[in-house]
């Protein structure tokens, strides 16, 4: 069955580094106080500040770029003496000040920020966050003022605007990212619930139209993959247009954005490194506030068994059929079942609720019936049916009494400053309420896994919903919409037309991060999967480290998640059959690791003992994948598996 954390143990220990960490965080301390912090002599007009986090190989830096002449700012950002983002225009209008051009230099000044924290999910629980920040102080005309505040960190750079005035509305940003035109680009077009695929081009072949965020670009073996952190109700989401010669330009999703004093600006972040650096990356995160949550003590992750992919509507208006899904979700140790949409409809009217829903629905007997089975049941619910006070006064605290664990609020679809107030308005309501919150047709993490720790998920992804699904986009999401947070990819779908092999389907529990990890097959085709059905009642779903393996955007990837001692592992890839030679990247020693692949009759499991730094070769078919368990090696150990 799963192995159900020590959730008091984590906390009473999360609030003290452990002995690794505070000496990495004295060594990074001591590079980071040792980092460039220069300005080079004016040439051509131009001042150049330089913000850099270390001065170790590998670490991104930042060049600020003062024109004289126009009074215009640029950024700019090399690794490795490399230009991965050539000179790109920074600045903001507003109503009362145009802040792009007209700026003179006031001064500078600079910090250290180390903070260590911890998430509820994620790929690494305990977080230590390093930043060397320089602001930058200009003004504009009639003494307008904008402070550019640029953070450096191992894995990135940030920057935003900060108004120390009262300027009025923000019309706009003058803020863009150029990348060297011939880099490879993997790119979504915009759509408002985040839902279309990844396709891989270049930064300049790319089409004249908007792209969502993130977007990941390799720039000559250097990766940059531009997002955004700290978004909320007080501004509004941001887009990249493409120009057509490798620029991408910000734009907001309002044309005016209401301000009412002072304005910080959501960071605009690039993540920069080699892939594993991507990947691993916690940089959006890191960037925003910390919790507004002191007792997370009722927040608790892991395996859904998702009924809508399972049985659709018929599912959602059953009281009989939510029960068989609770006895087999007790029955695999899995914590929580969800109830998609019909459950609170007019029986006679799909999609119409039953203004007696209090009263007549069958919801509280199904979560009596799941609390005796220590099964916990998470909810779907409109947002239309929440978006005013009183309606949020009616659903939430009902649902509370019920017992229900969790809430699944669909079809909020925008990133409007409204919308992004209603977030603002629902996340202390469901806090208050301990309800666990996973959003779907939503935008995609923004730091919210933080500042709202029972924020378990988020969509945001074209994932397995979608009939048009390639593996191509499905390699290309663990370097790009899940490097920002838990991703509700919704994989296990093996009963449904599908790209992927069962191991490589299997594979995605692990690949894939997701607070909530809903599983979207039915009890039959489980059954049929008896391998499937014994790893998936072992693999978790938050992580203390998390490892990348092998892999390449769009092509293939492989990693090691570690739970406790014990590392999971979990491979995609796509196009023709192969051998992935994977470098078994994990702590020295001998390990035992179990493999399961696709065989000629159904998934397979084999066993091997190998040394840490060995090369693993996994045969994986067209399409394919695996899942994998490692613990350490011991003479008389026949399994990595617990009770």
């Amino acid at each position: 069955m799963q192995h159900t954390p020590d959730w008091s143990a984590r906390r009473a220990t999360a609030a003290r580094p452990t002995p690794r960490i505070a000496a990495l965080a004295v060594a990074l301390i001591a590079t980071l106080l040792a980092g460039t912090l220069t300005a080079t002599p004016a040439q051509a007009g131009t001042a150049r500040w330089t913000v850099a986090a270390a001065s170790a190989p590998g670490a991104p830096r930042a060049e600020v770029i003062h024109d004289k002449a126009t009074g215009s700012i640029s950024l700019a950002v090399s690794r490795g003496g490399r230009t991965v983002l050539a000179p790109s225009t920074l600045g903001i209008r507003t109503e009362g000040a145009d802040l792009t051009g007209g700026l003179r230099f006031l001064g500078r000044s600079d910090r250290t920020d180390v903070e260590r924290y911890t998430t509820t999910v994620g790929k690494q629980v305990r977080r230590l966050a390093i930043f060397r920040e320089a602001r930058f102080r200009f003004a504009g005309a009639a003494g307008a003022r904008v402070d550019l505040v640029v953070r450096a960190a191992r894995d990135g750079i940030a920057y935003r605007y900060e108004l120390p005035g009262d300027y009025g509305s923000v019309l706009g940003e003058a803020s863009a990212f150029t990348v060297p035109p011939d880099s490879t680009a993997w790119l979504a077009n915009h759509r408002r619930d985040y839902e279309n695929p990844y396709v891989q081009t270049t930064a300049a072949a790319a089409d004249d139209r908007e792209y969502l965020a993130p977007a990941l670009f390799d720039v000559d073996g250097t990766y940059l993959m531009i997002a955004e952190s700290n978004l909320d109700g007080r501004y509004s989401g941001g887009s990249l247009v493409h120009d057509g010669t490798g620029t991408y330009r910000v734009k907001l999703w309002d044309q005016k954005v209401l301000v009412d004093g002072p304005l910080a600006t959501p960071w605009r972040v690039m993540v920069v490194g080699d892939l594993g650096t991507i990947a691993t990356s916690t940089l959006v995160d890191d960037l925003a506030p910390p919790s507004r949550i002191s007792d997370t003590s009722w927040i608790r992750p892991g395996q859904v068994l998702w009924t809508w992919l399972a049985g659709g509507r018929a599912a959602g208006q059953s009281l009989t059929k939510q029960m068989g899904y609770v006895d087999y979700a007790a029955q695999r140790g899995w914590p929580y079942v969800a109830v998609d949409a019909g459950w609170y409809f007019d029986p006679q009217q799909w999609d119409v609720t039953d203004p007696n829903w209090r009263t007549t629905s069958w919801m509280p007997e199904l979560v009596r019936y799941a609390r005796e089975r220590n099964v916990g049941i998470v909810v779907w619910i409109h947002y239309r049916d929440l978006d005013t006070a009183q309606e949020r006064s009616e659903w939430l605290p009902t649902l509370h009494a019920w017992g229900v664990k969790g809430v699944k609020i669909d079809f909020m679809d925008s990133e409007s400053q409204e919308r992004l107030r209603w977030y603002d308005e629902i996340l202390p309501a469901t806090a208050a309420n301990q309800l666990l919150v996973n959003f779907h047709g939503s935008n995609v993490p923004k730091g919210i896994h933080r500042v709202w720790p029972h924020v378990m998920t988020m969509e945001g992804v074209h994932g397995a919903e979608k009939s048009s699904l390639t593996t191509s986009h499905i390699t290309a999401l663990p370097f790009t919409r899940n490097v920002v947070g838990s991703m509700d990819y919704t994989p296990m779908g093996f009963h449904r037309n599908r790209p992927t092999s069962d191991a490589h389907e299997l594979g995605l529990s692990v690949v894939f991060e997701s607070g909530l990890q809903d599983l979207a097959g039915t009890p039959e085709s489980y059954e049929a999967r008896p391998e499937a059905v014994r790893f998936l009642e072992q693999v978790p779903t938050v992580w203390d480290e998390t490892r990348l393996l092998a892999g390449r955007p769009a092509d293939s990837a492989v990693f090691a998640r570690r739970s406790g001692e014990r590392w999971f592992l979990g491979g995609s890839s796509a196009g023709a059959a192969r051998t992935l030679d994977v470098p078994l990247n994990l702590p020295a020693g001998r390990w035992l690791v179990e493999l399961i692949t696709d065989g000629d009759s159904g998934l397979v499991r084999s066993q091997r003992v190998m040394r840490a730094g060995d090369t693993l070769p996994v045969d994986v078919v067209a399409d394919g994948g695996f899942a994998g368990l490692a613990c350490r090696w011991q003479p008389k150990i026949t399994t990595c598996d617990r009770p």
